[in-house]
């Protein structure tokens, strides 16, 4: 299909260097670092290390920091739209986590403190505050969050199906982030200095970029966003691959995305972290890919290392460039590494610039790089169709009864299935090489891929991984941040550090099976697992390229009774489910497919998930049964929204709610999808899931699973 224009409508940006386009602008004309002393929290001892900090931002607990850099960038973007986003889609790592981690300190276990807590707060926050009714999306793939949920953003325009998206990357301050990266000695004390000879890590920073995409052309755009790509190193959980293999694959598939030859470039943003480690890779990726580079250069040593954000501010930055005419300079590269055959542009440069490649690179060898070019010159895409369905292959899912062959015996007896597997059975069931370093969520990420994999019965090894979590790793998050308090900020662990980024179990599945293709964690709470399948039916390639499709949380205590609003009290539970998927559909197993993705609390939505399945008398004749997931936290707003869709289609059809099986954890749509594909194999749904007799399903007959609550979502599961 022909692809045309997606335009840059307006961004707007909030770092050290400052807020908004001028602020910006002027702080790059005179190429100073804005690094600093830390004075976002007090330490308990030592000097600060260099940090890249918002000035001007107050000291409020509600909403979080992260959630107010957040806003500022929102606003700038949509200052002079009329029209509210028909999604928001952010990229974030930190969420609430400085507010959390002074509550935990102070003792606080009341659940309405940590409310900010969630990385998918902030993107939720975003779409209140700005009317979006639409999908409002997060992921979190560590410092190329930003960059991917631009990417993202790219392929649902394009789709043709939305026109406007608000899209960027947050993040803020935190003592996790600060003492994590100083525990793993990746912090240069003299600030950062990228691809300089001298270099010796990066500084730790903080800000938000926005940016408005949209079909239709606006009066003035600043840029054209022309191509993406996304590529996973499948090499280790922090360090780059060393020959910069999966840098070279995500800037190759970005330029071909955009119908461009590597000549065709002007300028490239670096991701340019100021590590050895980390610059010698992108050097090397970008001198396979360049005989002669063109003017390149690093942001970071005048900003620091804002992670999640730093894609998206850098992305604004890039469009900037283009718009006003400039390559900003290398700050705090006085002597470039000759090791690295490359020369910076060490000081800002007034010249025409026409396309730009901005790269970003994340923990978990995670990749994302974005093409950006002027208005005029923006070619027509021409771009394989990929449709909505995907195909499934394999199945797996992990409950407290077990995996996929236990947690089924147990349904068809409409017994619970709630609870969490013993550890000792989780590492009985993994080989000790792959778990010696990880903890519970990463090892059911590991469970749950290969017995998916296995269920396949001999195909090929998957290419890419998207994985939804509504809370990430929380045993590496508490234990980190319990050691710090009771070490009194001397001896953070290294390794519970690394293990707490959301994507950290995604990469561990892409480092077993070498899956070098996309690699992308989404984190949306209780619609975790549907977030992941729309990047997934997104982004997976029109090939036959294959994914593994996963959905995971795990119950820890304290933690989930403090963040969790539908987890009370009692036992825990926890687990999750996952799909081998492609575009194939032979051979499969089932076909799947989000048919709706609505959000916010008009009464209108029951109205238009139906619209969107084609009309009552469509739902009547396709579906055999409602699996409907109502999380405990938000229950009278979902019965609403259930009893409003079964009394609008008119016809009684069988309705299982399959957390009165699973228990409340945030991924128990993941279960309940690899329910609805087991069924539709089997050719029944057992009775006693729907309170009557078993349900046969006819040939053409779909089950349709409704997440229901904040959001109201609908997979659609079907035979092939």
């Amino acid at each position: 299909m022909n692809l045309g224009p997606v335009y840059i409508a307006a961004a707007g940006i909030v770092s050290p260097l400052g807020w908004g386009l001028a602020a910006t602008e002027a702080a790059l004309r005179e190429n100073s670092s804005a690094i600093g002393p830390l004075d976002v929290f007090p330490l308990l001892q030592g000097a600060s290390l260099p940090v890249g900090q918002v000035a001007e931002m107050d000291s409020s607990l509600w909403p979080s920091r992260t959630h107010r850099l957040a806003r500022v960038a929102a606003r700038m973007a949509m200052a002079g739209c009329l029209e509210p986003p028909d999604a928001v889609i952010l990229g974030c790592t930190t969420g609430g986590i400085l507010t959390t981690e002074q509550l935990l300190r102070a003792g606080e276990s009341k659940k309405e403190a940590y409310r900010y807590h969630g990385l998918f707060s902030v993107a939720e926050d975003i779409a209140e505050q700005h009317h979006c009714s639409g999908p409002a999306l997060t992921v979190s793939i560590a410092c190329s969050s930003g960059a991917v949920a631009i990417a993202l953003a790219l392929q649902l325009l394009r789709t043709g199906k939305i026109r406007r998206i608000l899209a960027g990357g947050v993040d803020a301050l935190s003592r996790l982030t600060y003492f994590g990266f100083h525990a793993l000695q990746l912090v240069d004390r003299n600030g950062c200095r990228p691809f300089d000879i001298s270099r010796q890590g990066l500084a730790v920073a903080e800000g938000a970029g926005m940016l408005l995409l949209t079909t239709e052309r606006p009066d003035n755009p600043l840029a054209v966003l022309l191509g993406a790509g996304l590529s996973c190193d499948a090499h280790h959980p922090t360090a780059p691959h060393p020959e910069g293999r999966g840098a070279l694959k995500a800037m190759q598939t970005a330029l071909d995305d955009a119908g461009l030859l590597p000549a065709a470039v002007d300028y490239i943003n670096l991701h340019g972290t100021g590590t050895p480690d980390n610059d010698r890779a992108e050097a090397l990726a970008i001198t396979s890919l360049f005989p002669a580079p063109p003017a390149l250069s690093s942001i970071k040593g005048a900003t620091g290392h804002s992670l999640a954000a730093s894609g998206a501010i850098e992305a604004v930055i890039s469009c900037l460039a283009i718009a006003r005419g400039f390559v900003p300079g290398n700050t705090g590269c006085r002597q470039p590494d000759p090791a690295l055959n490359l020369t910076p542009q060490t000081v800002f440069l007034a010249r025409p610039v026409g396309t730009v490649l901005s790269n970003s690179f994340g923990f978990g060898g995670n990749n994302g790089c974005l093409v950006f070019g002027r208005d005029e010159s923006s070619p027509t895409v021409n771009q394989k169709e990929r449709g909505d369905l995907l195909a499934i292959h394999g199945s797996a899912c992990l409950t407290g009864a077990g995996l996929k062959p236990s947690t089924l015996a147990q349904l068809h007896v409409g017994a619970s299935i709630a609870g969490m597997l013993a550890p000792n059975q989780l590492e009985a069931q993994l080989p000790p090489r792959l778990i010696r370093r990880i903890k519970r969520l990463a090892r059911l990420a590991l469970l749950l891929a290969s017995s998916a994999h296995e269920d396949t019965e001999g195909k090929e090894k998957p290419a890419a991984v998207f994985m939804g979590t509504g809370w990430g790793a929380l045993s590496e998050t508490y234990d980190f941040l319990s050691r710090l308090t009771e070490s009194a900020e001397q001896f953070p662990s290294p390794t519970d550090f690394v293990g707490s980024v959301h994507n950290g179990p995604a990469s561990q599945v892409a480092i077993l099976f070498q899956a070098t293709g996309a690699n992308v964690t989404t984190s949306g709470g209780d619609y975790s697992f549907e977030q992941a399948l729309l990047a997934a039916q997104s982004l997976l390639e029109a090939t036959d390229q294959s994914a593994l499709l996963l959905g995971a949380d795990e119950g820890h205590d304290p933690l989930s009774f403090r963040l969790d609003p539908s987890i009370t009290s009692g036992p825990l539970a926890d687990g999750g489910g996952a799909l081998y998927v492609n575009r194939d559909p032979s051979g499969a197993r089932g076909l799947v497919r989000l048919a709706f993705y609505g959000r916010g609390q008009a009464d209108d939505l029951p109205d238009r998930l139906i619209a969107a399945l084609g009309g009552a008398a469509c739902i009547q004749n396709d579906y055999a049964a409602v699996f409907a997931g109502v999380p405990a936290g938000i229950w009278d707003q979902g019965n609403r929204q259930l009893a409003g869709f079964l009394g609008r289609i008119g016809k009684g059809l069988p309705v299982c709610r399959y957390r009165d099986f699973t228990g409340e954890f945030a991924s128990a749509s993941a279960v309940a999808a690899v329910m609805a594909v087991s069924f539709l194999e089997a050719g029944c749904i057992p009775g006693a899931l729907v309170g009557g007799a078993d349900v046969p399903l006819e040939s053409n007959q779909k089950i349709l699973v409704l997440g229901t609550g904040h959001c109201l979502t609908a997979m659609e599961f079907m035979r092939p």
